[in-house]
Formats: structure tokens, sequence, C-alpha cells
């Protein structure tokens, strides 16, 4: 999971990113991007930014929390797909 740049923005996005992965009780590795290379490769246009698992879900403004909480919990579903039976 990345949140994009170090902004007052960007932090409220971490933060309720963080509520919504403890309340989950899952783990995830927070990596803040600050360099413009690298926000560009994500196709960000407007910070702050979230991306889980390589994805783009969000651009420009601040989700609630119910909305990070869905698209972790879509990205672990992803995941698990893979998984092989019984994992």
């Amino acid at each position: 999971m990345i949140v994009i740049n170090g902004c007052a923005n960007c932090k409220k996005v971490e933060a309720i990113a963080r509520q919504a992965v403890a309340g989950l009780s899952i783990e995830a590795t927070f990596i803040k991007v600050a360099d413009y290379n690298d926000i560009m490769a994500y196709n960000i246009l407007s910070t702050p930014g979230l991306v889980i698992n390589e994805k783009l879900v969000c651009a420009g403004r601040i989700p609630n929390p119910a909305e990070v909480t869905t698209w972790l919990v879509n990205a672990l579903d992803a995941i698990e797909q893979f998984l092989p039976e019984g994992n």
C-alpha cells in the first residue's frame, strides 16, 4: 500500500488507511512516495493518492474509511483467488 507525498491531506489518507488495516486485522506495508517520477508512474495527476497492491484506487481526494475498507477487502479477495486450496 502506498500513500503518496507528505501533504496534510496525504497524512489524512494514511491515517484512514491505517485505521482500515487495523479494523480488518491485516498486515500492510505503508510507503510514502514523494518523487515526481514515481508518482507519475501511477498516473496520479493530483495528490493524495492511494495505491493498493500496485493498483491506483484513489487520487486527488480523501476517501472515507468505508471506501478504503472495501478496496482492501477487494484486494484480499483478488489475492486469495491465486492461493492454493486450503490456505
